[in-house]
């Protein structure tokens, strides 16, 4: 079995002829027969990392298209107010507000008069204070409803509704404030067998 397998040579003895000898390749041709994708990586610089904000190479930025906020109209009546209603647990607001020197009118009284406490003086100022517009508007307010907390958190309500109406421009600050939401906590009704809410009667024994 093992004569039967001939080298080239041994055959180029039998026949007389000498096999050619197959040339080494040259390093051009080397290069040459490489696949163009490879040496063109090799060649390339380093890609540097593009800031996600730059637009692409097609000048479109890959952020999207940026929405411009839109301001709502301003709201006032013939008379140049601005009108809104607060609310807040029982008590229902209403408020008018007009450019002039912080005066604030309550069911036709001061509000030192009508809100004695100085927390529920500070309540109804609040957006007044975030937005920077102390001693700028007069408001004229009627409430009915509830107790004192309950109104002065309703007097608030309508108040920064109405500054957002008169000055839209001061919507996103109030709003962040929230505000601009009206407080859905309300006191929990009577049950039946209860003394409140919640709340059993006494327990005696005898």
């Amino acid at each position: 079995m093992a004569d039967k397998k001939k080298t080239l040579s041994d055959l180029g003895a039998l026949t007389g002829e000498t096999p050619a000898e197959v040339p080494a390749a040259a390093p051009e041709a080397v290069e040459a027969e490489a696949p163009a994708g490879e040496t063109a990586v090799a060649d390339a610089p380093a890609r540097q990392p593009r800031d996600k904000d730059a637009p692409d190479d097609q000048g479109v930025s890959t952020q999207g298209p940026q929405i411009a906020a839109v301001l709502r109209e301003q709201q006032l009546d013939k008379h140049g107010r601005a009108y809104a209603t607060g609310r807040r647990k029982d008590a229902v607001a209403r408020v008018w507000l007009k450019p002039g020197s912080g005066k604030i009118v309550v069911n036709g009284r001061d509000q030192e008069v009508y809100f004695a406490r100085p927390t529920l003086r500070l309540v109804i100022n609040q957006p007044f204070g975030i937005t920077d517009r102390v001693g700028q508007y007069d408001v004229i307010a009627t409430v009915k409803g509830g107790g004192l907390s309950g109104q002065a958190g309703a007097v608030l309500h309508g108040i920064a509704q109405a500054l957002s109406r008169y000055e839209p421009a001061l919507r996103t600050t109030v709003k962040r404030a929230g505000f601009l939401t009206r407080d859905s906590r309300v006191v929990e009704r009577k049950k039946y067998g209860r003394a409140k809410a919640r709340r059993s009667f006494q327990f005696s024994k005898r």
